[in-house]
């Protein structure tokens, strides 16, 4: 009902503000003293005018766009539509006046041109005035609704005069009780120096950080760049620490919606800010037309990147979303949160194992997927050298119940995560990661379904991945322990990664290993360092760094792709394909049969691991020195059934 009445007042209100336009424009014409005929023609052509005038607006959608949140494209729409109606009025003018030679009624709705022109004018100041004074009042209400719960301010310069900057001055003007006041702006746009922004001024370059902050007594700044790449905000942060302050960040521009950034986001900046790099560039519309209104299944939903894909795909309205994982837990926590984000989405949970052929056969057939992700897989690099069975049932056999099944239920795409490790592989998990592109490979040219394999590195904050690691180790007061000091690791964001991972299924015809572009490699003892500092620790005073060695399986430095294998450019700048030779059917299916039986009779699978993978070579860790090697626990070999 309420809403009723408010589309109501707001159609009155546009009506009123038209038919006093066009009386403005009478009265103009006619220097405040129309004639009587003149006065009688305004009365006579008012409704029609305001019809007509309105009828454009609804043609442009105007009535629908929000009063409290008018835009400039708002208005842009509000100026087109009055432009349309007094083009109509122009033409009728002219139209009646030749015509009233036959129809001498039609005179009496000529307008005067000098009528219409003030009326385009006004009604287009009418209709978008009501809209801004409707924008100051709740603002006003908003502000002084605030007020009551006001803190003493902390002195903030924001860093970044662009987009996400002018929101967040936008944005604080507008709520005192953040407790923010802004003294200026820094940015590196000579363009921009001098320049006021609600009430800020750009006050000098980043490189005057420190200089500015003394000036102005700023007690913190606050990094408006949305899209900064991770050296822009290496750089501010040493700044930051040089002048004293504490710096704070806003999150990416896809955070911010409706014109409006949401400070509650803002936050102390986090490691995955110093290694960001360029937003990635998705075909949207490309991917949405693969998803959109079609069953998607995942399976290791519940996983790092699992439940980051299943969030992205929902993004998308499949028709429906299966979530794939033998994790109770895990299951629950991605179901329960998709849906509640997508209410509109039905997503189906399914517990199961990616080994267990016959369940995994069943769920297939009866959901009928187009699209399969299969992110589900051990990985851990020392788990794995030392449970080399389960890193075998699993990886391997577990991606070719998949695939199979996939194949079986008529599946359009079917897109596996990979890893860098299985490029040149020195550990089990590598090689059975390879073992298993190497079967999709095999499998695709057998099959109508399209297999393609995407491999990457590391992604920052995976469950049991470094970043979490240094993050406990530093919260107990440390050591915080890395295996070696040239360990260097390509790393990217889960949500960068999954973005990839999508625009990487619209290509290739089946077969290929598309190579993500990982950016420059990091050093391991660096992000170190910079989470030691981002606690505000220091190195070495409060907190030490001790090297452990290399543990079984692992490199030094992972490798994306090998001369041998080729990267070329794709139309994605950070996709590659890897021109991998395939490796004959025959020798797949041989390779499986070795590696099969060894399971089923308790024996080791690693003889039958390399002949299928010949490049695996599992050398020995290169030493740091003196360290203690703890005992290496004997390898389990787990029991798979027989697969058919």
């Amino acid at each position: 009902m309420r809403a009723r009445l408010t589309r109501l007042t707001q159609l009155t209100i546009d009506c009123l503000s038209l038919a006093l336009a066009l009386a403005i424009g009478f009265l103009v014409r006619f220097d405040g003293s129309p004639p009587a005929d003149m006065v009688g023609r305004l009365m006579l052509v008012c409704p029609y005018v305001v019809l007509l005038e309105y009828l454009c607006l609804v043609a442009f959608r105007v009535p629908r766009r929000s009063w409290r949140y008018v835009a400039i494209s708002d208005a842009l729409r509000i100026l087109a539509a009055m432009v349309v109606g007094t083009g109509v009025l122009v033409a009728t003018r002219f139209g009646f006046e030749f015509l009233s030679h036959s129809y001498p009624y039609l005179r009496h709705g000529i307008l005067p041109l000098g009528v219409i022109a003030v009326n385009g004018a006004v009604g287009f100041l009418g209709v978008s005035g009501a809209r801004v004074l409707r924008r100051v009042i709740g603002e006003a209400r908003e502000s002084s609704g605030y007020r009551g719960d006001q803190r003493p301010p902390v002195r903030t310069i924001l860093v970044g005069a662009g987009q996400g900057g002018v929101l967040v001055a936008k944005e604080v003007t507008a709520r005192p009780d953040l407790g923010i006041k802004v003294v200026g702006f820094l940015d590196d746009d000579p363009a921009k120096l001098g320049v006021v922004i609600h009430g800020a001024r750009v006050l000098g370059s980043t490189e005057q950080l420190p200089a500015v902050c003394g000036e102005y007594r700023a007690e913190q700044i606050l990094i408006t760049m949305a899209s900064a790449r991770g050296g822009v905000v290496r750089r501010i942060m040493g700044l930051a620490e040089a002048a004293g302050v504490s710096a704070k960040i806003i999150p990416g521009l896809y955070q911010i919606v409706g014109g409006r950034v949401n400070l509650s986001r803002m936050r102390p900046v986090a490691i995955e800010d110093l290694l960001r790099r360029e937003p990635v560039q998705l075909e949207h519309a490309h991917i949405a037309h693969g998803i959109q209104d079609r069953v998607v299944v995942v399976t290791g939903a519940g996983g790092s990147i699992g439940s980051e894909l299943c969030r992205q795909i929902a993004e998308f309205a499949p028709r429906r979303l299966v979530l794939m994982e033998r994790s109770e837990n895990a299951l629950f926590e991605i179901h329960r949160e998709l849906t509640a984000n997508y209410p509109g989405l039905e997503v189906t949970p399914r517990i199961a194992d990616v080994t267990d052929e016959p369940r995994v056969r069943q769920i297939f057939q009866h959901e009928r997927p187009a699209f399969v992700l299969h992110a589900a897989a051990h990985k851990h690099v020392p788990m794995m050298e030392w449970n080399v069975g389960e890193a075998v049932k699993n990886n391997v056999f577990g991606s070719r119940t998949v695939a199979d099944a996939a194949a079986a239920a008529g599946v359009d795409v079917f897109v596996m995560i990979s890893t860098d490790k299985g490029s040149e592989p020195t550990s089990v998990m590598g090689a059975t990661k390879r073992a298993a592109e190497v079967y999709l490979q095999a499998l695709a040219q057998m099959s109508g379904t399209r297999f393609v394999t995407v491999r990457f590195g590391n992604v920052l904050g995976s469950t049991g991945s470094v970043v979490p690691i240094f993050r406990q180790q530093i919260a107990k007061g440390g050591p915080v322990t890395i295996t070696h000091p040239d360990m260097r690791r390509y790393f990217m964001t889960i949500p960068e990664a999954c973005q990839l991972v999508l625009q990487a299924n619209l290509m290739g015809a089946g077969g290929e290993i598309f190579i993500l572009d990982m950016g420059d490699p990091v050093r391991i003892v660096d992000l170190a360092k910079d989470l030691i500092r981002l606690s505000g620790l220091r190195l070495g005073e409060d907190i030490d760094i001790e090297f452990t060695g290399v543990r079984p399986g692992e490199k030094l430095f992972e490798e994306l792709s090998t001369d041998s294998e080729q990267a070329d450019k794709t139309r994605h700048p950070k996709i590659f394909v890897g021109r991998i030779a395939r490796t004959p059917a025959s020798e797949v299916e041989s390779g499986f049969a070795r590696m099969q039986a060894a399971l089923a009779e308790g024996r080791d699978p690693l003889p039958a691991l390399r002949t299928l993978v010949p490049e695996y070579s599992s050398e020995a860790p290169p030493s740091v020195g003196e360290h203690r090697r703890e005992a290496e626990p004997s390898r389990s070999v787990g029991l798979v059934p027989r697969l058919t």
